[in-house]
């Protein structure tokens, strides 16, 4: 087996050489290689954190398969793949239309940026004003922010708003005779999208005891996405946020504040654990960090 495989590389090597030798241009093939290798790392950008990078990785599976079937001659497997990934491509495309339609638009939101670091600190720090003034009051809450992945088809249909973000609207829409206050808001691209949204709840049983529907929907949807979701408890009145299916608990208005600012820092390449992030803050003295506690994060993977 060793020497068969030994032989099919030395063969696949020289064939290689010889096509390179008779067709290689320095300059010309150096700049095709360069253009192709810039284009597909873009395109790994725009698809990460959406589904769509789940199949190039399960296509990219299927391919190497493919080609192991070719090399110990296992025709049935090698039928069936060939037969597959000749409509992968259509197959693809109608089922993750969503995802390529919001490709397509962050390809325009790369040349124009949606909004500003300030903009965004500003909206941040609404959210902030909205999560202190509802827990203080202990009205429940459950605000998502929409990072890269979308969330239209994980999120049932719920009142259109497209209004600014603000404390105000945030406080009037969970307020208990609002008509649109049991379910998420959801928080796309700087303006409130949808209110009253139900989320898909976790399957979980490593949540602590004594959580509710909140808490359960806003791990569910970070299961599934990058978003980044607050919750205020109503019967505690604690803030809690929820990013990659861990949950953080107790976090006061100073530590919701950094926390948020980490998450979204533009120079943030890989989220850092929260309560890393709330230890880090008590550290150098930002905020006071009366009722938050890092110990509190549990994980739910």
């Amino acid at each position: 087996m060793i020497e068969f495989l030994v032989e099919w590389l030395q063969a696949e090597v020289t064939e290689l050489w010889s096509f390179l030798s008779a067709n290689f241009d320095p300059v010309r093939d150096t700049l095709d290689i360069l253009v192709v290798s810039l284009g597909i790392y873009w395109l790994l950008l725009l698809l990460k954190g959406t589904r769509a990078i789940q199949i190039l990785l399960g296509l990219l599976a299927l391919l190497a398969l493919r080609l192991v079937s070719d090399l110990f001659d296992l025709v049935t497997l090698s039928w069936i793949l060939e037969n597959f990934l000749a409509s992968a491509v259509l197959i693809i495309i109608v089922l993750f239309q969503a995802d390529i339609r919001r490709v397509l638009a962050r390809v325009g939101r790369g040349v124009f940026p949606r909004m500003s670091e300030r903009q965004e600190s500003q909206i941040l720090e609404e959210v902030v004003r909205a999560g202190q003034s509802l827990a203080e009051k202990r009205v429940g809450a459950l605000i998502v922010l929409e990072r890269d992945s979308g969330l239209e088809d994980l999120v049932e249909a719920g009142t259109p708003i497209d209004g600014v973000v603000s404390k105000e609207l945030l406080t009037s829409i969970f307020l208990p005779y609002s008509p649109i206050h049991d379910g998420a808001v959801i928080i796309t691209e700087g303006r409130i999208s949808h209110a009253g949204c139900i989320l898909p709840l976790t399957l979980s049983a490593d949540l602590p005891e004594g959580l509710g529907t909140r808490h359960r929907a806003a791990v569910g949807i970070t299961e599934e996405t990058d978003a980044v979701v607050i919750v205020v408890s109503e019967e505690t009145g604690g803030i809690s946020v929820v990013v990659g299916g861990t949950l953080t608990r107790n976090l006061d208005a100073p530590q919701l504040r950094v926390v948020l600012r980490d998450l979204f820092s533009r120079d943030s390449i890989l989220d850092a654990p929260i309560e890393e992030i709330v230890a880090g803050m008590e550290e150098t003295g930002e905020g006071d960090g009366s009722s938050g506690d890092p110990s509190d994060a549990v994980q739910t993977r």
